[in-house]
């Protein structure tokens, strides 16, 4: 199975920035713990942050649930199955 990294968009207009939203990408081959230049949806990983999440058992969504209402929703289908 191919492993996720899970990333906060941060908005930079808030002052400290908040997160817009949440997205996933492929962790690095050769760093597991980086993700790939680009998430799940084409966006560029550059200045996003690492959110240190992963479900911790079957069922858990992909995102953390405290920011269900920010995950981003265009591969969504795509990451049910990790």
């Amino acid at each position: 199975m191919a492993s996720i990294v899970i990333l906060f968009e941060l908005d930079a207009d808030q002052d400290p920035p908040t997160v817009a939203l949440v997205h996933a990408a492929g962790a690095d081959p050769d760093a597991p713990e980086d993700p790939q230049d680009r998430t799940l949806c084409g966006r560029d990983t550059t200045s996003m942050e690492h959110a240190h999440y992963a479900p911790s058992r079957p069922g858990e969504p992909w995102y953390p649930p405290a920011y269900y209402d920010r995950r981003c929703r265009e591969r969504e289908g795509l990451l049910r199955r990790f």
